[in-house]
């Protein structure tokens, strides 16, 4: 993504106008009579994302304008790296004080592609680094999707539990970092039972990873995200369409890696542990079965209404094993539900969230970073829905209705009732390819997140 950069203007480099479309009309005022005409007749109205290549009378190309539409937003800029002719690009200094950081965040979105089996087809054209952005903090932001896009989008077969990780492992030593896995049935004798239960199944061992960085005395973040490497529903077998996306069932505990690079580059003052639980849910004669019950890291039981509702169980013995050192703030990210999908569709994550002044909080940098999220209610209401006759808990509600709020209910009891928690139940897959979001594995509220724990605890 940033290889689509460069630190200073060639002498072919091609300016780049970027404009509101209440910006157009003043904007041509200042120009020519011919690229009023010209803009005409390609009836540019300065939509977002509309391009309009102004061509020299020797038939080279001598400006770019592009249209930002009402609101300018990072994803106006994201179609340019591979639409432009190649080449050096360099933005108007006069476009405003916020749009050289969107449009070079724009720009590092749109220059991703996944390139581990095939490499594209041309290089991105380049933009010069924007006079006045904060490439520290775009470089951030773009590396930590950039992280999050190629772990989700690697296939199962060579994203298992074990490469999980070992790519946690990469992350940790890049920032010295501490960090040990539990492997097998050694889930068992660190008490991460329904870990392990649910990743048996596999041929490929399960694991609990946990990671720490940071001063001890700062404080206590901690990460949780759901790592379930292929999702075949176990017992309670997907039908062949409902697995063909599955290797992306990892999506939590790839954001979770994403944000703890972002925090450790950035050198948050916080104390960083991130614990992911990583598993393949898998049918065999030693997988868990429906109506089995398992007595939980936090010692309350379970009864498994369906063997597809398999990330929740990880994630209990995760959010337990969170309490133990009383940490400022909780944080798990998971692709859940089918019902908040349902419910917010592809885009926009459902947020959950135990305080509403860090839920307003999260809400607002979403909203200044452009990265949407959308509250839902934890309604207790509804937790009798989780009622077992002969246990503590189902992992399933009775009826089938409001299922992101069932699943969310159930890991709250895993949570410690003074502890600020953050759940986001998140697709991470874009189903087609847009600008700045091209089909395949994605960063969802990830950088609405970090804006938060910035805001929330500061720089380094």
């Amino acid at each position: 993504m940033l290889r689509a950069f460069i630190d200073h203007p060639e002498e072919s480099s091609v300016p780049l106008t970027a404009l509101t479309k209440a910006g157009l009309t003043a904007w041509q005022y200042g120009e020519p009579a011919t690229v009023d005409r010209w803009l005409k007749s390609l009836n540019f109205k300065a939509e977002s994302g509309a391009v309009a290549l102004l061509p020299g009378s020797e038939g080279n190309l001598t400006r770019v304008v592009l249209g930002l539409g009402d609101t300018p937003e990072p994803t106006s800029f994201s179609g340019l790296p591979y639409s432009l002719p190649p080449g050096s690009y360099v933005l108007d200094e006069d476009g405003g004080s916020e749009l050289p950081n969107m449009a070079a965040l724009g720009w590092a979105l749109g220059a991703y592609r996944f390139t581990r089996y095939k490499q594209p087809e041309r290089a991105p054209a380049m933009l010069v680094w924007p006079g006045g952005c904060n490439r520290s903090r775009i470089t951030l932001m773009a590396e930590g999707t950039t992280l999050v896009r190629d772990l989700v989008n690697v296939p199962a077969n060579e994203m298992g539990p074990a490469e999980l990780a070992m790519a946690a492992e990469q992350l940790a030593g890049n920032y010295d970092a501490e960090i040990r896995t539990f492997v097998g049935d050694d889930l068992l004798l660190h008490h991460f039972p329904t870990v392990h239960m649910v990743g048996r199944g596999s041929s490929r061992a399960p694991r609990l990873i946990e990671m720490h960085w940071g001063d001890p005395a700062a404080p206590k973040v901690t990460l949780v995200g759901k790592g379930v490497c292929f999702d075949s529903g176990g017992l309670d077998l997907k039908n062949a369409g409902g697995m063909l996306r599955m290797k992306k069932d990892m999506g939590g505990a790839a954001h979770a890696l994403g944000l703890a690079g972002m925090i450790m580059k950035a050198g948050m003052p916080v104390r960083l542990r991130v614990l992911i639980p990583a598993v393949e849910n898998m049918p065999s004669g030693d997988a868990f079965r429906p109506l089995d019950v398992v007595r939980t890291r936090q010692g309350l039981t379970v009864e498994i209404g369906n063997t597809d509702a398999e990330g929740r169980l990880i994630l209990c013995d995760a959010l337990s094993a969170a309490q133990q050192d009383e940490p400022d703030l909780v944080i798990d990210f998971a692709t859940l539900t089918g019902a908040a999908r349902s419910a917010l569709g592809a885009d926009l994550p459902a947020l959950f969230c135990n305080d509403d002044g860090v839920a307003m909080a999260l809400a607002a940098a979403a909203e200044r970073e452009n990265d949407p999220l959308w509250r839902l209610p934890l309604y207790q209401p509804y937790a009798k829905q989780l009622k077992s006759s002969v246990a503590d808990l189902s992992n399933t509600g009775d009826n089938g209705m409001a299922g992101a709020i069932i699943a969310a209910l159930f890991l709250q009891n895993f949570v410690g009732k003074s502890t600020p928690w953050i759940h986001l139940d998140l697709y991470a897959w874009n189903n087609s390819d847009r600008p700045g979001r091209p089909k395949g594995g994605e960063a969802m509220g990830l950088r609405a997140v970090y804006a938060f724990l910035e805001e929330r605890y500061g720089a380094a």
